[in-house]
């Protein structure tokens, strides 16, 4: 997601992902054709999706499973995604995402844009760490611990 949208607000009910500092709270679909990903993921997981968007009105799935969020999905498709592969992005809760970003700056990560907060989700963090993976860090609200 190395220019990605935020995860938006949603009528789902947010998931119950470890929120632990360290501990994964979310995954992300970057895809150029999110409705070949909804039939391949609906066919062979059982998801079935809920279109939504993002604060700044880009289209969004969430990946519902048993009645609950698992995961997001959004198309790649302005110019602004065009060196962004598709693939899966993990999110990590951590504690404090400003302070934790600052720690993974001096480290050597890159903070591929600048820090947002998205309403009822949480303050998120863009970076590729320094062997080049890509990641995103949240510091989730309480309404989406």
């Amino acid at each position: 997601m190395a220019a990605a949208t935020a995860r938006p607000r949603s009528r789902a009910k947010p998931p119950a992902a470890s929120t632990a500092h360290g501990s994964f709270h979310w995954n992300e679909l970057r895809t150029r054709d999110a409705e070949r990903a909804k039939r391949f993921y609906g066919d062979t997981i059982g998801w079935s999706f809920e279109a939504t968007t993002t604060p700044d009105g880009t289209p969004y799935w969430l990946a519902i499973s048993d009645g609950k969020p698992v995961a997001g999905m959004f198309q790649l498709s302005s110019p602004k995604f065009d060196g962004v592969p598709e693939s899966w992005i993990a999110f990590l809760a951590v504690d404090d995402v400003d302070k934790r970003v600052a720690k993974a700056v001096k480290a050597g990560a890159e903070l591929v844009m600048p820090l947002f907060d998205v309403p009822n989700v949480g303050r998120i963090a863009m970076l590729r760490e320094p062997g080049g993976a890509g990641i995103g860090w949240i510091t989730p609200t309480a309404a989406a611990a």
